[in-house]
């Protein structure tokens, strides 16, 4: 079997992840520290990922916040500041940020695809929902309304026209490294390993594909020997004994006559 063979043999660890996450850093930090074990990226919406890792299609997921916990395990990763996008000429894009009451006056819209958990979103509703984030996007760049999404996917749908802004007091989105409970496989370990920042060296860590250090057999190497007794042999002794020159209690001096 050639080189190439066997790579396409290795199994693959598959990693699902939403739109505005970038998981370059860990996928870099994956390939140094297991070059034998191809790591595949599996891009897939907030609302379908959870139905991606019960399938199998994907061995873990980093994922919008909540999952269900009755089957899934998660690690809380980072949370996003939540941004109104608005045209660059708008009002808004001259303050330094703004409070969901500033926005009472104006079409907030609420795409169905919306990740922020809103009891109820702030300003005017459109007429319409919007099917997705980058259709309300193109609907804020023809100055129809603005909208209230996580940073990340401001800058994912980035136009020149467009600028975003912090928004105080709403909802925000949260990022986790979600799997299957049930299938916390040896692989998906040393994926939590990575995301936790734990080194190669940690106690914690599973594995890594770097060989181990030889060994050499015991006794060799030109190691010091031990005298007979297994206590070395006292400076200046003679025969063996272990009994110093001069040594024990010395006797008073004899007078000369």
């Amino acid at each position: 079997m050639t080189g190439s063979e066997a790579q396409a043999a290795a199994p693959s660890f598959r990693l699902a992840y939403v739109p505005g996450v970038i998981p370059a850093k860990w996928v870099r930090i994956w390939q140094e520290r297991l070059p034998g074990t191809p790591l595949d990226l599996v891009p897939t919406s907030a609302a379908e990922a959870p139905d991606v890792l019960r399938r199998g299609d994907a061995d873990a997921g980093i994922v919008r916040l909540p999952v269900d916990r009755t089957c899934f395990s998660a690690i809380p990763l980072y949370t996003e500041t939540s941004v109104v996008v608005v045209p660059k000429d708008h009002v808004i894009a001259a303050v330094e940020e703004v409070s969901a009451e500033d926005l009472a006056d104006e079409i907030v819209f609420h795409p169905l695809d919306d990740t922020l958990d809103w009891e109820q979103p702030p300003g005017r509703p459109a007429i319409e929902r919007p099917a997705t984030t980058a259709d309300a996007i193109e609907l804020v760049a023809a100055g129809v309304g603005v909208l209230v999404v996580p940073q990340s996917l401001a800058r994912l749908h980035h136009r020149k026209d467009l600028t975003y802004r912090p928004v105080t007091d709403v909802p925000q989105s949260s990022v986790a490294l979600s799997w299957p409970e049930e299938r916390t496989t040896d692989m998906v370990e040393d994926f939590i390993g990575i995301v936790r920042g734990r080194t190669v060296n940690s106690t914690r860590g599973r594995r890594t594909d770097a060989p181990e250090p030889e060994r050499k057999p015991a006794g060799t190497g030109g190691a010091r020997r031990k005298p007979a007794g297994g206590k070395p042999a006292a400076k200046g002794s003679r025969g063996g004994s272990g009994s110093p020159k001069g040594g024990g209690k010395r006797g008073k001096p004899r007078r000369r006559g």
